[in-house]
């Protein structure tokens, strides 16, 4: 009963809402300082191509295994795989950690861990998309949506001056000791966390191959999340890859060096913060399905246009726009995630929302540094934009989704 009335207060107010953010804050801060601590020992250790092979160790194990993990937030509940997912995240990044105080055991233990990662974010990412609606009234959770991707920009931009932080101070040892402490904060949060009953929470008697078949045929049949999804993987499959890949080598070629990428991601990253904070102040959006396809359309053009930029402050305005419009298409999409899924399936709906974008386009990376390679990055950033148009215009040409509403 306490779970229930917590959960009919507004987002910024409910306690169970504030554990859940701050179980999720840490937890991407854990992350941020666990990447850059993995790449620097990596770099330390190795040859750049073995340390590239060490980093993309955790895609594999993800993109096979992300729709398995749906399955399983599914069947154990989201709050019980989340714990164990920061738990195996703490307790692998603390014992790297000793063994590196320790000895300097190579490039294997990094690619241990890293394998770990992959498989563990695999049942993460399910698992913490299906938490808001047990925590929070549907009209609350276009606003809990909001405050996520602030909490996601936050540990992003923070994580990773506290990573070169640690390291600078005490190697990657220390720096994957602030993770595993990261991790760690995170425990007692979610261990506290009431869940409200829901009518549509079962458990299902089936086999986990089953039930995997079962949701993804309930997003066949959804008139909203079915086309949604198709909508989410152009965009993702259109934008991860340059933004990623291609902003590094645009850099390079236009003499920016590194002080300029790190301003173009500021801009990315202030623009997608203010999109979060207006959806969390907002909340109710009518018709926010055309709202998300002409955010993608706007923001094809923004993309497209970022590959022409000669001056620096420039690039830095336009991706400001990059980061505003893809940040607006990021939340509504997850808040229709949120709203439209039965709460039942939403697990698997949030693994096949997430495999485009962590699972399936980091493997594309080497695909799009070839191309930027033969091409120059004009012609890749112009082939992104048309794809992210593409999605947009999608969208706009199915009614269901067009139609679709957020509550609040």
């Amino acid at each position: 009963m306490t779970a229930v009335i917590e959960a009919t207060r507004p987002a910024h107010r409910s306690p169970q809402v504030l554990r859940w953010l701050g179980a999720y804050t840490a937890s991407t801060l854990g992350d941020s300082v666990y990447y850059l601590a993995l790449s620097w020992a990596a770099v330390s250790s190795g040859s750049p191509a073995q340390a590239g092979l060490v980093m993309t160790v955790s895609a594999v194990p993800r993109a096979l295994l992300m729709l398995v993990g749906g399955v399983i937030a599914d069947r154990l509940g989201p709050r019980r795989v989340v714990i164990a997912s920061d738990a195996v995240r703490c307790l692998a990044t603390l014992g790297l950690a000793a063994i590196l105080f320790l000895a300097s055991p190579g490039l294997w233990a990094l690619a241990a861990v890293a394998l770990v990662f992959g498989t563990v974010d695999a049942l993460f990412l399910p698992a913490v998309g299906a938490l808001p609606p047990r925590i929070a009234d549907r009209d609350q959770l276009a606003r809990v949506q909001g405050m996520r991707g602030l909490a996601y920009r936050m540990g992003a931009v923070l994580g990773s001056p506290l990573g070169g932080l640690a390291v600078a101070l005490g190697g990657s040892a220390t720096a994957f000791t602030v993770a595993g402490v990261l991790f760690a904060l995170s425990l007692p949060l979610l261990c506290a966390l009431k869940l409200r009953p829901l009518p549509a929470d079962e458990r299902t008697d089936g086999t986990a191959l089953r039930d995997l078949a079962d949701g993804l045929r309930y997003l066949r049949r959804h008139r909203v999340l079915g086309p949604l999804m198709i909508v989410v993987l152009l965009a993702d499959l259109g934008f991860v890859g340059p933004l990623n890949v291609g902003l590094a080598l645009l850099a390079q070629q236009r003499g920016w060096g590194a002080p300029g990428i790190g301003w173009i991601l500021f801009g990315f990253g202030a623009g997608a913060g203010a999109a979060s904070l207006l959806l969390t102040v907002r909340g109710r959006v009518p018709r926010a399905g055309a709202v998300m396809g002409w955010s993608m359309a706007l923001g094809a053009l923004s993309i497209g246009a970022l590959a022409f930029v000669p001056q620096l402050p420039v690039a830095v305005l336009v991706a400001v726009l990059v980061g505003l419009l893809a940040g607006l298409n990021g939340v509504l999409c997850g808040a229709l995630v949120q709203t439209e899924a039965d709460p039942a399936y939403l697990g698997r709906v949030s693994a096949v929302s997430s495999l485009g974008s962590l699972g399936l386009a980091p493997l594309g990376f080497p695909l799009t540094g070839a191309a930027i390679g033969l091409w120059g990055p004009g012609p890749v950033f112009v082939a992104s934009a048309a794809v992210c148009a593409l999605s947009g215009v999608f969208a706009l040409a199915v009614p269901a989704l067009r139609r679709a509403e957020l509550p609040g």
